[in-house]
């Protein structure tokens, strides 16, 4: 009798951790949703006269607002991926705030950019330290950093700005710009086919055409951050055993994966994409740091992660919802809101109807009622309070999670503690 033995090699793509129990939705059936949504936009926006919802203006300032939100969001991506929740994403973000503007106004807004990230990615190595090797609770370790980094650039701020020309306590003097693209012709004809009106052409030409027209350098460096970390992660040994991290540490560390290292390495890009966040808002949406300008954009980020149930891909549209309705704060905000009210009705109509087919007729029911309250308060109303305008982003935030929640599948050992030689 004789016995075989295959050899493992770690360096390929052997390990593969668990898939998601719940049904993902498909390419045709995504694009489907997508375009049946902006159909209904479509025929609000004629209905209503709203025409800022989806003119170049709105989508363009959209994506402005979309970018730290999905930096902050992709940062906590890659944390989690590997197994450590990262609720320090907004002190990360104040952190690279701060020294992306500290660096920025003395040696140039590339130079902010390359130490906003190291200022981020010192948070991220700081969350790690205290999780992975002193075995902190998660949640506790990114409270600490959140205070701790508000704290350290207050504190810092008047050291480092007061004295220049334009800085104080609460504010750096300005940094140059990074500077802006415009794609020729394609923009002017995009801006042009939207100011027709015409159903639904008008709304996608509104949409394209804010991705093309005033765009940073920053945001292309950003939205190919999405498409890169989803190769990076699913497409290479190395995202291999970054996942395996934290879909089974014991596993991981049986095949020979240093799983320490993994997790420090995680966290530290963590906080550097959430530091590049922070330095988007120094340097690109505000050319100064300014105390309390990410307004919490960390934890949306975090919520958008979880709404595109820890995927770039929903990630990315996560962000781009809540920069959308983050955006009506800008541009025409009570009148547009008060016609996405309509839209909210049509869409729960459309979700009752979807559940009725499925034969869930208890959600049905109340999913159509709470339709004909948006529907009620739209044509009972001319306009929303402007403190409704201010916290539509949060509600949908809220919204969107509650709604989503049933088909959400963390990575199994996210949060988990793990000690070196634990599976031995």
């Amino acid at each position: 009798m004789t016995t075989s033995t295959t050899a493992i090699d770690v360096n390929q793509p052997t390990l593969q951790p668990a898939a998601p129990t719940g049904r993902r939705m498909s390419l045709p059936v995504l694009l489907l949703v997508i375009a049946g949504t902006l159909s209904l936009t479509s025929l609000v926006r004629l209905v209503t006269g709203a025409d800022g919802i989806t003119n170049v203006s709105q989508m363009s300032t959209a994506l402005q607002l979309a970018v730290p939100i999905g930096l902050a969001g992709l940062g906590g991506l890659w944390a989690e991926r590997a197994g450590v929740v990262n609720i320090g994403l907004e002190g990360m973000m104040i952190l690279g705030t701060w020294f992306g503007a500290w660096a920025g106004f003395q040696w140039g807004p590339w130079t902010g950019v390359v130490v906003g990230i190291v200022g981020g990615g010192l948070g991220g190595l700081l969350h790690a330290i205290v999780t992975v090797t002193f075995k902190v609770n998660h949640i506790v370790s990114g409270v600490a950093i959140n205070i701790l980094a508000l704290g350290a650039t207050r504190y810092l701020a008047p050291l480092a700005f007061e004295g220049h020309q334009g800085g104080s306590a609460k504010q750096s003097p300005a940094v140059e710009s990074l500077g802006h693209f415009t794609v020729p012709g394609l923009s002017g004809a995009l801006t042009d086919l939207n100011a027709k009106g015409w159903f639904l052409v008008s709304d996608v030409a509104g949409l394209l055409g804010g991705l093309v027209t005033n765009v940073s350098w920053l945001t292309l460096l950003a939205v190919a951050l999405v498409p890169g970390s989803w190769w990076v992660l699913w497409r290479t040994p190395f995202g291999l055993r970054l996942r395996s991290c934290g879909e089974n540490p014991i596993a991981a560390e049986s095949l020979g994966v240093n799983v320490y290292k993994y997790k420090y390495l995680a966290v530290i890009i963590s906080g550097g994409l959430a530091g590049l966040g922070g330095v988007f808002l120094a340097i690109v949406a505000n050319p100064f740091y300014l105390e309390g300008q990410t307004s919490g954009r960390g934890y949306i980020g975090l919520a958008a992660m979880i709404f595109g149930n820890w995927m770039p891909g929903g990630l990315a549209i996560g962000a781009g919802l809540f920069g959308y309705t983050d955006s009506l704060n800008l541009r025409g905000g009570s009148a547009n809101v008060h016609a996405l009210l309509l839209l909210g009705a049509l869409l729960l109509l459309a979700g009752a109807v979807w559940l009725v087919v499925r034969r869930a007729y208890v959600k049905a029911a109340i999913t159509l009622a709470v339709g004909a309250l948006f529907f009620a308060w739209y044509a009972g109303t001319n306009e929303v309070p402007n403190q409704v305008v201010s916290a539509t982003p949060y509600v949908v935030t809220l919204v969107v999670l509650a709604l989503s929640a049933q088909r959400l599948r963390m990575p199994k050992a996210n949060g988990m503690q793990y000690r070196k030689g634990q599976g031995k």
